[in-house]
């Protein structure tokens, strides 16, 4: 059944992650309500005054695995989620910037570090938050580090003294694990690709 709004009455096929539940229209104002649009399957947040139909799509997070002579640096997080736990720069995107800049933009911001970017080395997907992993190999450029205003501090970390156990994120950790055995396989990096699922401990 369609009506005037020419939208389509159906089953909920893709729920909406309600942490992202929108209340208003971007564009007048008014009230927005779940619908699926004429001509779609998924429900999307539709504008009761002007029909503006409000997607929400995956976010980017761009990230490095900054190396300096054969060690990884890491950051340890000043902000939630995960305050306190270590992880490597990453962040989302900005608008107008690619995800190689955004990459140097993060280790810079978080770690106080200038970088060469090499080749990109995992990209991830996380379903359940809607967001997507590019993480690029990096060298730091002069050594330089210090921590930013979202790092409590920064270390240099070899495969045997990173603190596995306290790693901020499941999917730090599968980036970290994959390419220390990479390392040890001849430096071969090859891309990277997987899907990260919610983690039991932490649901």
């Amino acid at each position: 059944m369609t009506g005037d709004s020419g939208l389509s009455s159906g089953k909920r096929t893709h729920p909406i992650n309600q942490e992202t539940k929108v209340k208003f229209c971007s564009t007048c104002g008014d009230n927005v309500s779940l619908r699926i649009p004429n001509g779609d399957n998924r429900e999307r947040y539709v504008c009761n005054s002007c029909g503006e139909i409000h997607y929400q799509n995956p976010k980017i997070v761009a990230g490095c695995i900054p190396e300096w002579e054969g060690k990884i640096l890491l950051c340890r997080r000043a902000i939630q989620p995960r305050h306190g736990l270590w992880t490597l720069p990453a962040g989302f995107m900005e608008n107008g910037e690619t995800t190689e800049q955004a990459a140097m933009r993060e280790t810079r911001e978080e770690a106080g570090a200038r970088i060469s970017i090499d080749s990109l080395y995992g990209l991830f997907s996380i379903p359940h938050i809607s967001q997507v992993y590019m993480l690029y190999r990096g060298e730091l450029c002069d050594g330089h580090f210090e921590p930013g205003i979202e790092s409590l501090e920064c270390e240099m970390f070899d495969a045997q003294t990173i603190p596995w156990d306290n790693l901020a994120f499941h999917v730090v950790k599968e980036t970290l694990e994959r390419y220390f055995k990479d390392k040890q396989n001849g430096n071969n990096f090859p891309l990277q690709r997987g899907k990260i699922t919610k983690h039991p401990q932490r649901e």
